[in-house]
């Protein structure tokens, strides 16, 4: 029994001396600064990849649809040039629209002149 506590005790003292040491190395790390980096959705059995954002590094407003009706992660919004309709995830037609175009966010569909879906 005092031969485990004090195994426990070691492995716990070896625990907090390496956390102290991580922690003194962090502070001596420049943090990047905020939004410097964006994370862009991977296929399952990768995580999610790291892109530069800032000046020079802007994402396009829209992009091409990665299929007959399927927006990649990066740009979830499907618009439709025709009706001048955009569909955000979670909307009655969504699954079922067919996208002209894959916007990154709502706001960028607007700026582009069209119109949110009414259902």
């Amino acid at each position: 029994m005092r031969r485990a506590r004090k195994r426990l005790l070691g492995a716990g003292a070896a625990a907090g001396a390496a956390y102290a040491l991580w922690r003194a190395w962090r502070s001596r790390v420049p943090a990047p600064a905020r939004g410097s980096t964006t994370w862009e959705a991977a296929p399952f059995p990768f995580p999610p990849v790291p892109r530069p954002a800032g000046p020079g590094h802007e994402r396009p407003a829209w992009v091409e649809p990665d299929g007959p009706a399927s927006c990649p992660a990066s740009h979830p919004v499907k618009a439709k040039l025709s009706s001048g309709i955009f569909h955000v995830p979670g909307d009655a037609n969504y699954e079922r629209t067919r996208p002209d175009r894959c916007y990154a966010d709502a706001r960028a569909a607007e700026a582009d002149g069209l119109r949110p879906a009414k259902r």
